[in-house]
């Protein structure tokens, strides 16, 4: 056995959050018209007078978020973050700082406000998504990250530029976000990159952002508020950690000391809707993300990407009905469930709510499991997805499972162990 890891207390109000473990991330911004990834903008190193044409034609007509918070609901998601601005600069909220805004396309509308009413009316806590980069802004220099670095004249476009100008711009809109929009559970920035040159331009840290008297804002205007960890700040005043695109092998650690965290993914290889792409995860892997984190304290927050007509496409919804219909029967090994002080077997995950012990099968056996150190300490078993009892004994030491011959018809079955 195992003692459970007991991050240090947070600023943030962490007891809904590692309760409901599983959020929609959605990213979602102009370059849903270039179909192409989120980052086209820079991978294309695409000027603005170019990359304008995704403004003045963002008309997003079947846009629905009652249906996308459904949509999450089913899926058993129970907050979302969304991208209120990303990298490109484009705000899909009607800031009074800018012209590079929702309000000013043929959309017309303040879309934040209307996904944050959405999702709040089916039940899910309130994230934003907010970039500290900034690839539109005109006082936002020149840099190794933004599209223009390999511009011929990129060192003398910067003359004229101020970033405490641009600093100023972002304080305003994150005091805009965290006033206009009623409670809002989840502050997610993204992202600092200090240690980064190119052709001599040095990259951007917590200067740049203002990242202290930007956090103290943030916690003043929403008291509870959780916050992430990429404003480049001592580790020890973020709330969450936040593993991109790969999963933790054990309990997020930080300078050796275990914190909450909250690993980002996506369905497919890209965050923004990108109309080609092949990389798209099975259910085996989408459950499998899920239960892996849970299994070692974490959340999973996963992100959709809508098409510029405001739609998430058929592959986005099949894998959202993946989520719906193995967390329907198997919720509750998930939902204030966390990493067990005992030590699963090859091919299986647990995870554990007090006295309950949660064992998923991620490899179906041939009628015997064989559970180390448990003999003796159960004193009932079930199948999670139908409550069909399941006989066990003990084998010098192990608990054996007695498992049917074929595997239920759910992505990865899970037997409920009620223990002594």
């Amino acid at each position: 056995m195992t003692a459970i890891p007991q991050p240090a207390p947070v600023s943030g109000d962490m007891d809904w959050f590692v309760r409901d473990r599983f959020g929609m991330f959605i990213h979602w911004g102009t370059y849903a018209l270039a179909a192409r990834h989120e980052w086209v903008k820079n991978i294309e190193e695409i000027p603005d007078e170019v990359y304008d044409k995704y403004f003045r034609y963002f008309d997003p007509d079947r846009f629905d978020p009652k249906l996308w918070a459904r949509k999450a609901r089913e899926a058993g998601m129970k907050y979302f973050v969304i991208t209120t601005k990303h990298h490109e600069g484009f705000c899909l909220f009607d800031s009074q700082f800018t012209d590079y805004k929702a309000t000013n396309t043929p959309c017309g509308r303040d879309l934040i406000r209307e996904v944050v009413e959405a999702f709040r009316a089916e039940g899910l806590k309130v994230g934003f998504y907010y970039s500290i980069i900034d690839w539109h802004h005109p006082d936002f220099t020149i840099d190794g990250m933004h599209p223009l670095r390999n511009h011929p004249d990129a060192l003398k476009m910067n003359e004229g530029r101020d970033m405490a100008r641009y600093r100023e711009y972002l304080h305003n809109q994150v005091r805009e976000l965290l006033t206009h929009y009623g409670k809002i559970d989840i502050m997610w920035f993204d992202f600092s990159y200090p240690n980064h040159e190119y052709r001599g331009m040095p990259g951007k840290g917590r200067e740049d952002w203002g990242s202290e008297a930007l956090l103290k804002m943030v916690r003043e205007l929403q008291p509870g508020i959780i916050v992430d960890n990429r404003l480049d700040l001592p580790a020890e005043q973020a709330d969450i950690h936040t593993p991109e695109q790969f999963q933790p092998r054990e309990w997020v650690r930080v300078d050796g000391k275990p914190v909450y965290w909250e690993t980002c993914q996506t369905f497919s290889g890209s965050w923004g809707y990108h109309r080609d792409e092949a990389t798209w995860k099975s259910p085996e892997q989408l459950i499998q993300m899920l239960i892996n984190s849970v299994s070692m304290g974490g959340n999973l927050l996963m992100n959709v990407g809508p098409t510029a007509r405001g739609t998430l496409d058929r592959r986005a919804l099949d894998a959202l009905d993946v989520y719906a219909r193995w967390m329907d029967d198997h919720d509750r090994a998930i939902y204030g469930a966390t990493q067990s002080e005992h030590e699963a077997p090859n091919g299986c995950r647990y995870t554990q709510k007090g006295e309950r012990l949660y064992v998923h099968f991620f490899a179906w056996p041939f009628i015997h499991a064989h559970l180390p150190g448990l003999a003796g300490k159960v004193a009932y078993a079930q199948l999670l997805n139908d409550a069909s009892e399941i006989r066990f004994h003990d084998t010098d030491g192990d608990l054996t499972l007695e498992l049917p011959v074929k595997k239920p018809d759910v992505v990865v079955p899970v037997v409920e162990l009620f223990l002594k």
